[in-house]
């Protein structure tokens, strides 16, 4: 896993994995961004986010975790996935 510690330690996002949700709104936003079928996205953004090769730093209030051309920004209080896109 690539890290970028400026605003904030990935371990931090890492060890919360299972607090990491969206909203309805946000399955809907994050399937119409990355083109997924019916799949679970929160389950296809944690195995991103856990992945060896995603590149996680903080700004502000959000997580950005790049990897495979894919940017996902998580709130990092909440652990509510915010969307997810392609770069």
């Amino acid at each position: 896993m690539e890290t970028d510690n400026i605003g904030g330690n990935p371990e931090i996002l890492l060890k919360n994995l299972g607090k990491i949700h969206t909203t309805p709104m946000g399955v809907e936003r994050i399937r119409r961004n990355l083109q997924l079928a019916d799949i679970d996205v929160v389950d296809f953004c944690k195995s991103k986010i856990g992945s060896p090769t995603c590149n996680i730093s903080k700004n502000g209030k959000n997580w950005y975790c790049e990897t495979n051309g894919i940017i996902i920004t998580v709130n990092s209080f909440s652990y509510t996935i915010i969307t997810a896109h392609t770069k």
